[in-house]
């Protein structure tokens, strides 16, 4: 079974709301994508209306109203990912090589169709001959797609370093 296939309630009971085992893999594959570059199929993995964000400030809430490093609807998300297979982009000429650990999993809503949870990434990044790492707190948001999957429909990556200045990091976090 790959990790982003759906995984079945013990009882073998159908349900629409998402367990911790489905979101928790489907992270796993969402991560495992983003070091493999697989930026095409990473896009698959959104809601049309889901939001990619990365926030300047620590605790924040309202991301529509504060400046981000990134705020991306569907639209950007393809012209970041255009932008990162073109080999133009400084953050994909080389491309970094990277490796993330997704972590403390905590569900913090979880209803039909959707399931909101906490997580912890250490990313390692590999470029130009110096190793960086780069930890953050993640929340996610997916629902249920109409295939039965899930789908991202907010992802938000905060830096514990948020605040600081951040260079090079276009890519993918």
């Amino acid at each position: 079974m790959s990790v982003l296939e759906e995984v079945k309630p013990m009882d073998g009971a159908e349900t629409t709301v998402p367990t911790l085992a489905e979101a928790t893999a489907f992270v796993w594959g969402e991560a495992d994508m983003l070091d493999r570059l697989d930026y095409k199929p990473w896009l698959k993995l959104w809601n049309i209306t889901g939001k990619y964000i990365i926030p300047t400030l620590y605790g924040q809430v309202d991301y529509a109203e504060v400046l981000n490093i990134v705020y991306d609807d569907q639209t950007m998300r393809e012209a970041r990912v255009r932008r990162l297979l073109s080999g133009f982009s400084m953050s994909s000429a080389p491309p970094a090589r990277t490796v993330r650990t997704v972590s403390r999993f905590v569900v913090t809503t979880a209803g039909e169709g959707f399931i909101e949870l906490r997580a912890a990434q250490m990313l390692a990044e590999y470029k130009y001959g110096h190793m960086r790492f780069l930890p953050a707190d993640l929340r996610f948001r997916l629902v249920r797609g109409a295939d039965g999957g899930l789908l991202i429909d907010e992802k938000v990556v905060t830096l514990v370093n948020a605040e600081d200045y951040q260079f090079g990091i276009g890519y993918l976090l």
